[in-house]
C-alpha cells in the first residue's frame, strides 16, 4: 500500500493511506464536528492539514463555503492590533458572518494566521436586498434571432457553448427579501454565485467597525484601515481551484481552470473571449474592460489593413519619387551647397547627403497619407459608435441597465461615510442620507491645492521636454562635428543611414522615454494622494477624478515630444544671417531645422520609439514582475513538498490586484489610442503595431489575472466610465492634429502648389521642385558667430563657392525684397490653411452624420429591456394578487404564504449600511 506523509499540527510526520485521504475528498475534508466560529478562540485543537484537500474552498465541516479570507501575523508588540482584531471579528459575527481560524502552526511560514469567513443565507439575502442585486425570476422567452450569415466561417474562432454561456438566460429583478418565493431559488447554497457572495462580504468588511460602542471613534471602521495599519496583512476571496487542474471537489465550479484553458493561454489568441464566464468569475467591471479591449482590437484590424495598404503604396511608388531622385542626383543634389545647420561646429554640406532619408520619408509622406488621415477620422467615429451599441447589449445581458442610480446611492465609499457628520434630505429619494460637512473655504482650499499640484507636475514635464530640446540643439553640433568625415559610412547596411539628424533624434527620443517612465512612477503616488484628499462620495466619482488627473499628466508626458517635432521643429528657425535661438542669441542654442525632405520622418522615429518602447516595457513589466514576485514568495513551499499547500495559502502568496488595477490597464490602452489617432498621418503602420500589441495584451492581462494575482473582489460597472469621454475628446482632437500634420509637417501641400501653380513647363510633374523649394543666401553675409570654425568645412569647399541654399521661400540676394518671403510662400500658407479647414469640415461632417445614423442602443436590445420591465411589473402584480387570495381564503391577515424564511438570529444582526 502506498503511503502519503504529511505534517501534523505538532510538527511530527504522520502516515495516511490513500483510501483514508480520498474517501471523503469529494467535499475536500474529512467530516469533523462543527468547530466554533469565533476566530479568536485559539484553544481549539489543530486540525491535521493532510486531511484537507488542496483545492478546498470550504470550512472544516466541508459544507460552508469560504467567501473571504483575512490573514495576519501575531507580532510581539501587537497588543493593540490583537485588540482591534478581536473587536472587529466580534462585530463581524454580530452581523451574522461565520468565522473559522487556521492557526499559525498550520501555515507554511509558521507565523501567519488565516481567518476564513462564510456568509450564511440570511446575511446574503439581507444584503442582496440592500444592494438591490438582480436575480432571476423567469426564464428568458424571447427567441434569439441574432444568427450571422455564413456563421460557419467563424467556427475556428468559437469556444465551446458551455464556456461562452456558462449560465442560462433569465429575466431578472432586484432581490426583495420579503418576496423570496417570487424568485427562482432552487438551492440557497448556490443561488448567489461566488462573485456575488464575495462582493456582499466585502461590502460588510468595508463598513464593519472595530470599536466597542457607538461612542467610539467613527474613523475606526473598515478592512481598508485595518490593512493600512497592519492589523491584517491581506484580505481576499479565494480562487475556486488551481489554474492548471480542475478541482476534485464536485461542488467547485473550476471556472479558473476553464478561464486558463480557453482564455489565458497565448495559443488561444485567435479565439473569441468567454466574456460571460469572465463576468461570472471576476464581476462586471473586469468583464467590461475585456469586452472593450477585445472590441478595440477587432476594430484595429480594419485600421491596420488600410494603414498597411497605404504603406505598401508608398513602397510601390518608390521609383516615382521625383524629388528624391533630384536630391540623390550628382548633377542636381550633388551640386547644391547647403548652409550650415548649426553654429561654428557645422560646416557646409551637399544636398545629396540626405538621399537615404528622403527615400525613407516617401514611404510615409505621399498621397495615401492624406487618404489615411481622413479614413482614421471616420474609423474612430465608427469605433466609438459601435462600442456604444456593444456596451448597451452587455448592459442588458449583464443586468446593468438601471445600475447608474444604484452606483450613486448604494456604493458610497467607506472613507466618505466615516467623514460624514450631518444628514440631509435627498430630493430624489425623499430619504435622509449622510453628507459631508465641508465649508466653502475648506473646499476651495483643497481644490486649489489639488489642481496647483497637478499644474506643478505638468510644468515639471514641460521643463523636462525643454531640457530634451536643449539637449537636441546642443548635441546636434557635436554629432555633426564627429560625423563630418562620415566614419559611420564604413558600417555595412546601416552606415549610410546614420546621420547627425538621425543620431540626435534617436538619442533624444530614448532620453525622453526614460524621463517619461520616471515621471510616471513619481506622479502616480501624487495623483492618488490628492484624490484621496478630495474625499469623493462614490467609487465612480473617485475613479473619474483620478482618471482626469492621471490622463492630463500622461497626455502631456507622452505626447509633448511628438507635438514639438510635429508642430514646432523647423517652424521658427529664421534664415542665415538672422537665425532664431531658443533662449535668445546669448544661449547659442540655435533652433533646429528640418531636413530638405521634411520633419515627418523624424516624427515617425519619435512615435515609433515612444509608442513601441512603452508597449514592450509595459508587457514585460506586467508579465515578468508578478511572476518573479510570486516565484520568490512561494519558494518555501517548493522547499517543503511534503507539506500541504492549502488553497488560502496559495492565494495569499499571489500578488494583490488592487482597487486601481483596471485603472492602469485602461490608461495604457487609452495612451496607445492617442498614439494611433493623434499622429497616425505620420506613421500608417501605427495601427498594425497596436494590433499586434493588443493581441498579446489580451493574453498577458488574462494570464496574469488568472495565474499571478489573487482573485479580485467582484465589482459592478455599466460602462468604461470617464474613459469614454476621454476617447471622444481624443477622437475630435485627432482630426485637428492630423490635418495640421499633413499641412505643416508633411511636404504634401508645397508639392501640390508647385505642381499645379509653379511648375515651369506646366507638365503637372515634380521636376525642378527641389531647386524651387530652396532659397539662396550670400555666404559673406553670414555672421562671424555663426560661421564654421577652421577645419569644420569639408575638403571640397573653397572660396569660389559664394552662396549656399536653405529650406525656405525667400527672395535671393540682390533682389529689392532681399530675404523677405516670396509670394509662393503666402500661396502655400493659404493652401495649407484651406486644406485644414476643408479636411476638418469634411471629416467632422461625416463623423456627425455617422454618429447620427447609428443608434446607441440596438432595436432588439431596446425591445428586450421593455419586455423585461413589463414582465417584472406583471409578475409582481400577479404575485401580490395570488398572495392576497390565499390570505383571504385563510381568513387570516397575519399568515404569510411565501416560502418559510426563518432567520432566528437575523433580528440581532446589525445591517451595515449608511444608505438605508
Amino acid at each position: 500500500m502506498h503511503r502519503i506523509t504529511g505534517r501534523s499540527g505538532g510538527g511530527s510526520l504522520i502516515e495516511m493511506s490513500p483510501s483514508e485521504s480520498i474517501s471523503d475528498d469529494v467535499n475536500g475534508f474529512h467530516h469533523h464536528a462543527p468547530s466554533s466560529t469565533g476566530s479568536f478562540q485559539q484553544g481549539q485543537s489543530a486540525i491535521d492539514k493532510q486531511q484537507q484537500s488542496k483545492d478546498s474552498v470550504f470550512f472544516r465541516d466541508g459544507v460552508r463555503r469560504i467567501d473571504f479570507v483575512l490573514s495576519y501575523i501575531d507580532d510581539k508588540d501587537g497588543e493593540r492590533k490583537q485588540e482591534r482584531r478581536k473587536l472587529y471579528e466580534a462585530n463581524l459575527m454580530k452581523v451574522g458572518l461565520e468565522l473559522e481560524t487556521e492557526d499559525k502552526s498550520e501555515s507554511e511560514d509558521g507565523k501567519t494566521y488565516f481567518v476564513k469567513i462564510h456568509a450564511p443565507w440570511e446575511v446574503l439575502a439581507t444584503y442582496a436586498d440592500v444592494l438591490k442585486i438582480k436575480v432571476p425570476f423567469k426564464a428568458n422567452d424571447i427567441p434569439d434571432n441574432s444568427q450571422m450569415p455564413m456563421n460557419w466561417l467563424a467556427t475556428p474562432f468559437r469556444l465551446p457553448e458551455h464556456i461562452m454561456h456558462p449560465e442560462p438566460d433569465y429575466f431578472t429583478a432586484s432581490f426583495d427579501n420579503s418576496k423570496c418565493d417570487f424568485f427562482l431559488i432552487d438551492n440557497k447554497d448556490t443561488f448567489f454565485p461566488p462573485s456575488t457572495r464575495n462582493r456582499i462580504v466585502y461590502y460588510i468588511l468595508s463598513r464593519c467597525s472595530y470599536f466597542r460602542d457607538e461612542c467610539g471613534d467613527k474613523d475606526k471602521k473598515g478592512i481598508k484601515r485595518l490593512l493600512n495599519n497592519g492589523t491584517y496583512t491581506a484580505a481576499f476571496p479565494l480562487h475556486d481551484c488551481r489554474y492548471w487542474k480542475r478541482s476534485r471537489d464536485a461542488n467547485c465550479e473550476s471556472d479558473r481552470y476553464n478561464l486558463y484553458k480557453y482564455w489565458a493561454r497565448f495559443f488561444c489568441f485567435f479565439k473569441e473571449q468567454p466574456l460571460n464566464l469572465i463576468r461570472k468569475y471576476y464581476g462586471e467591471k473586469i468583464g467590461i474592460y475585456f469586452a472593450w479591449l477585445g472590441f478595440y482590437t477587432e476594430m484595429l484590424l480594419f485600421a491596420a489593413v488600410v494603414g498597411t495598404i497605404c504603406f505598401i503604396y508608398g513602397f510601390l511608388t518608390y521609383d516615382d519619387n521625383e524629388w528624391s531622385k533630384e536630391i540623390c542626383d550628382e548633377k542636381i543634389g550633388g551640386n547644391i551647397v547647403m548652409c550650415p545647420l548649426c553654429d561654428k561646429k557645422c560646416g557646409y554640406w551637399k544636398l545629396n547627403t540626405t538621399c537615404n532619408s528622403s527615400w525613407q520619408s516617401h514611404l510615409f509622406d505621399n498621397v495615401a497619407t492624406v487618404f489615411f488621415a481622413i479614413f482614421m477620422g471616420i474609423w474612430v467615429t465608427l469605433f466609438l459608435e459601435f462600442w456604444k451599441r456593444r456596451q448597451a447589449r452587455l448592459e442588458y445581458e449583464w443586468d446593468l441597465v438601471d445600475f447608474e442610480e444604484e452606483q450613486q446611492q448604494l456604493q458610497l465609499r467607506p472613507e466618505y461615510e466615516t467623514k460624514c457628520t450631518n444628514r440631509k434630505l435627498n430630493r430624489i429619494t425623499q430619504e435622509t442620507e449622510w453628507v459631508l460637512d465641508r465649508s466653502a473655504t475648506d473646499l476651495m482650499g483643497k481644490l486649489c491645492l489639488c489642481w496647483a499640484t497637478v499644474t506643478l507636475w505638468i510644468s515639471l514635464i514641460i521643463a523636462c521636454i525643454i531640457g530634451v530640446i536643449a539637449y537636441r540643439l546642443a548635441v546636434y553640433a557635436a554629432f555633426a562635428s564627429i560625423m563630418k568625415d562620415s566614419p559611420t559610412s564604413n558600417l555595412q547596411v546601416v552606415g549610410p543611414y546614420i546621420t547627425p539628424q538621425l543620431a540626435t533624434s534617436v538619442t533624444a527620443s530614448c532620453i525622453n522615454f526614460i524621463i517619461i517612465m520616471i515621471l510616471n512612477l513619481m506622479y502616480e503616488r501624487v495623483a492618488i494622494w490628492i484624490t484621496d484628499m478630495e474625499i469623493p462620495k462614490t467609487h465612480l466619482e473617485y475613479e473619474n477624478k483620478l482618471t482626469v488627473k492621471m490622463f492630463l499628466f500622461q497626455f502631456v508626458n507622452y505626447y509633448s515630444s511628438c507635438f514639438y517635432v510635429a508642430f514646432f521643429k523647423g517652424k521658427f528657425v529664421g534664415h542665415p544671417g538672422n537665425y532664431a535661438y531658443m533662449f535668445g542669441s546669448l544661449s547659442k542654442l540655435r533652433n533646429e531645422e528640418c531636413d530638405p525632405g521634411g520633419c515627418l520622418i523624424e516624427l515617425t522615429t519619435q512615435l515609433v520609439i515612444v509608442m513601441t518602447g512603452k508597449q514592450v516595457w509595459g508587457n514585460i513589466q506586467e508579465a515578468l514582475v508578478p511572476w518573479l514576485m510570486n516565484w520568490w514568495g512561494s519558494r518555501k513551499a517548493r522547499n517543503h513538498p511534503e507539506s500541504l499547500y492549502s488553497r488560502w495559502e496559495q492565494d495569499h502568496d499571489l500578488q494583490g490586484f488592487g482597487q486601481l488595477g483596471l485603472f492602469y490597464e485602461y490608461l495604457e490602452m487609452v495612451i496607445q489610442f492617442g498614439f494611433i489617432t493623434l499622429f497616425v498621418a505620420s506613421f500608417p503602420l501605427a495601427p498594425l503595431l497596436a494590433l499586434i500589441n493588443n493581441i498579446i495584451e489580451v493574453r498577458v492581462d488574462s494570464w496574469k489575472l488568472t495565474t499571478q494575482f489573487r482573485r479580485p473582489v467582484a465589482a459592478k460597472a455599466h460602462s468604461i466610465g470617464a474613459w469614454e469621454e476621454i476617447l471622444s475628446g481624443i477622437a475630435i482632437l485627432s482630426v485637428v492634429t492630423n490635418a495640421f500634420i499633413v499641412a505643416f509637417t508633411s511636404d504634401m501641400i508645397p508639392r501640390l502648389v508647385y505642381m499645379y501653380a509653379y511648375q515651369p513647363d506646366s507638365q503637372r510633374n515634380m521636376k525642378g521642385y527641389i531647386n524651387d523649394s530652396l532659397s539662396v543666401f550670400n555666404i559673406s553675409r553670414i555672421q562671424l558667430t555663426s560661421r564654421p570654425e577652421e577645419g569644420e568645412n569639408p575638403s571640397w569647399f573653397n572660396s569660389s563657392i559664394t552662396t549656399c541654399r536653405y529650406r525656405d521661400y525667400r527672395y535671393p540676394p540682390g533682389h529689392e525684397k532681399e530675404y523677405e518671403h516670396t509670394m509662393q510662400f503666402w500661396h502655400i500658407l493659404a493652401a495649407k490653411l484651406a486644406f485644414i479647414i476643408i479636411m476638418e469640415h469634411v471629416v467632422f461632417s461625416v463623423k456627425f452624420f455617422v454618429a447620427w445614423m447609428i443608434p446607441d442602443v440596438p432595436s432588439d436590445v431596446r425591445a428586450r429591456v421593455k419586455r423585461e420591465r413589463y414582465l417584472v411589473q406583471e409578475y409582481l402584480h400577479n404575485y401580490e394578487v395570488e398572495k392576497l387570495k390565499v390570505q383571504l381564503s385563510l381568513n387570516s391577515s397575519n399568515d404569510c404564504t411565501c416560502t418559510p424564511m426563518i432567520y432566528p438570529s437575523l433580528p440581532q444582526h446589525e445591517v451595515l449600511s449608511e444608505c438605508l
